[in-house]
């Protein structure tokens, strides 16, 4: 029998992926951190509140036990939010199966990535990260998608890329663990920005030229901390870049929409239940570069509209202002 393979973190993305890992043939265990929350996903058969209308498989085990959930695991799959990271990282057992960290976004204050948090909390831990061009409900549904497993481990990276490949669900090896995390950081800021542009009504070609520029942020932040500049032309750059600053079903875009069309971002916040990344990632990712020398202009647009220092026509005014220079 395949030993299973444990999923941390019962909110969307999590559910998915432990269906998709279902899917691909392995038993799989779901962790919630609330145990009655545990109780009412395992009851229903359904995680009403994060992805309500997708079935759980019945061999699919839900449990609120950290224990439970990773005995003779073979992978786990860590998909609590960045910025609730560190404070999860301590629980886990002593011993552990090598880990993918799932969740995109940089740490507030430390401004860390997430292989940085787990590197500092669990030292040599073998791990990677899964990121790439997914939304939650569709990779549940088994419509097609691709993400990319980054590590410095080889075996890691290709033993999980075949462990979680299955129908509809296709699994790419990579070597640039620093360029997967910034582009799934830095996307989400972007895509504010991209859906405020739509919001207050400035136009397809104004969206295109954010999204190209943001690519550019990306990468140049990417080399400057070490990743590869073709990594950002991949699944966790370009691809997750193009599909959250299109996709309606973007949390971070849908933000920038609102913001766009006069919503306060409390308001908006406050009618949501799962995570918008970007809004805390902004800050820090635009404090990391500034200590490494590079120049983010459209999240630093992003970072002044949410603490707001500047409000949306005077954020494009800014931008629109820049000294000219050679693309």
């Amino acid at each position: 029998m395949n030993k299973p393979i444990a999923v941390l973190g019962a909110g969307a993305w999590g559910t998915a992926l432990a269906i998709a890992a279902h899917r691909a043939g392995h038993p799989v265990r779901l962790w919630a951190r609330d145990p009655a929350r545990a109780e009412a996903i395992a009851a229903a058969r359904e995680n009403t509140r994060y992805l309500p209308g997708q079935p759980l498989p019945e061999e699919l085990e839900v449990t609120h036990s950290l224990d439970e959930a990773l005995d003779g695991a073979v992978l786990g799959l860590i998909v609590v939010p960045t910025q609730h990271l560190a404070e999860q990282l301590p629980h886990l057992p002593a011993k552990l199966p090598p880990l993918l960290l799932c969740a995109k976004g940089m740490e507030m204050g430390t401004r860390r990535l997430p292989l940085e948090i787990l590197e500092a909390i669990r030292p040599g831990q073998p791990a990677g990260v899964l990121s790439g061009p997914n939304f939650a409900h569709e990779v549940a549904k088994g419509l097609p998608a691709a993400a990319v497993i980054a590590s410095h481990h080889a075996a890691l990276r290709q033993e999980a890329a075949r462990l979680l490949s299955g129908p509809g669900f296709r699994l790419y090896a990579g070597d640039d663990p620093v360029g997967a995390q910034v582009g799934g950081a830095a996307k989400n800021v972007i895509a504010i920005a991209a859906g405020a542009v739509i919001g207050a009504g400035l136009g397809e070609n104004g969206r295109a030229a954010l999204v190209t520029r943001g690519l550019a942020e990306i990468a140049r932040l990417t080399v400057a901390l070490g990743g590869k500049a073709e990594t950002v032309a991949g699944l966790s750059g370009m691809g997750d870049l193009l599909l959250t600053c299109t996709g309606p079903g973007s949390r971070n875009f849908s933000l920038g929409l609102a913001l766009g069309q006069g919503k306060s971002l409390e308001d908006v916040l406050a009618s949501r239940v799962g995570v918008t990344e970007g809004v805390k990632t902004a800050p820090a990712l635009l404090a990391r570069a500034r200590a490494s020398g590079v120049e983010l202009p459209i999240v630093e647009a992003v970072a002044a509209v949410l603490d707001g220092a500047h409000d949306i026509p005077s954020a494009v005014e800014s931008l629109l202002g820049r000294p000219l220079r050679h693309e």
